[in-house]
């Protein structure tokens, strides 16, 4: 039975394409980085500081895994983006360095800017560090490694309570498995408590992104090896979450990112596929699908519709003008900015 709904599942969506639906529309859509300082970049992130200004961050060097991959932030003023500067390395010592991955920018409400990275030869043996601003990100502090067992965000941004509660989606990878947790903070983010998300479950899940709904719920949607988003539920602000579930957005064991909009409608960008036996098949494609219930989704964009290419790990943020910006690998070349925005 669980062949054939994929089965189904595959062959509904031959036969009705995906294409942009009626209401959303690209306002803007532009390559953040002219002539590249590196061969290769992977793993955007997005925050703003300011109306109209707007900071984005990535990891880039000769190639994913190289010890000279480093993190590296531009930011657009004015609908111009900067060009890049590199704030953030894996420099242990004069002998050693290690590669950087999967910035997070965030904001608390009291205006302080944190960047969260990680640092390590493989994501099985990385570790968490952080480094924050309290100018905007003219400058930053020294980094700090985080605790034992604390990653930080491992992709995607952290959510705040109206309590003051940071939620910081994470996971950790294994040669046996892949599991989320949320790591809460109620000081700020000077301490973390680990809260694990359905330890018992056989799927594989990372990369957590967190969404909130009128009624107080909480949603993780996570990337899967299982072909599809993985859903958890929590009742009580993310202090405990329920037992993981398939949703019907297909994953091709691929990154994804969500935010709740404004208007109480949820909004993920996905690739809309599944795993191939080449690691390109399912990234070629990504999507924009929104939902109500966080269980029906509906696609209302199409922001990339390519072929062997990859465009992936996305990142999402709507801005209180209410439109939508997207950062989103190019290629591995570059990181490209998509501007949505939802007609009446």
């Amino acid at each position: 039975m669980k062949t054939t709904g994929i089965m189904l599942c595959l062959l509904f969506r031959l036969l009705v394409p995906c294409y942009a639906q009626p209401g959303w529309q690209k306002a803007a859509e532009e390559l953040i980085v002219t002539d590249p300082p590196f061969k290769q970049c992977h793993a955007s992130t997005l925050v703003e500081l300011a109306p109209n200004r707007l900071m984005a961050a990535w990891f880039g060097g000769s190639r994913e895994g190289g010890k000279d991959v480093v993190i590296w932030t531009s930011l657009m003023e004015e609908g111009t983006w900067s060009k890049p500067v590199a704030i953030a390395n894996g420099v242990i010592n004069d002998t050693l360095r290690y590669p950087t991955w999967n910035p997070v920018l965030f904001k608390d409400k009291k205006g302080t800017l944190s960047l969260f990275y990680k640092v390590g030869p493989n994501p099985r043996e990385w570790w968490g560090m952080m480094i924050s601003s309290s100018n905007g990100g003219q400058t930053w502090s020294v980094p700090v490694r985080l605790p034992d067992g604390i990653l930080g965000p491992v992709k995607n941004k952290p959510f705040q309570l109206a309590d003051g509660s940071i939620l910081s989606p994470s996971s950790a990878e294994t040669a046996t498995a892949w599991k989320a947790h949320i790591e809460r903070s109620t000081d700020g983010g000077r301490t973390w408590n680990f809260i694990p998300i359905d330890t018992a479950s056989t799927f594989d899940v990372i990369q957590p992104s967190i969404l909130q709904y009128a009624d107080g719920r909480l949603q993780v949607v996570c990337r899967s090896k299982q072909g599809h988003v993985m859903q958890a539920w929590s009742n009580d602000k993310g202090k405990t979450w329920g037992k993981l579930s398939s949703t019907t957005l297909l994953n091709p064991n691929s990154g994804t990112d969500a935010v709740t909009l404004k208007n109480g409608l949820q909004l993920i960008v996905y690739n809309p596929d599944m795993p191939g036996k080449d690691w390109w098949n399912g990234r070629s494609k990504l999507h924009v699908a929104v939902s109500e219930d966080g269980t029906n989704w509906s696609d209302v964009a199409v922001l990339e519709n390519g072929t062997r290419e990859e465009f992936s790990y996305p990142a999402v943020i709507q801005t209180p003008d209410g439109k939508v910006h997207i950062t989103y690998t190019y290629d591995r070349k570059n990181i490209k900015h998509v501007i949505l925005e939802q007609t009446k």
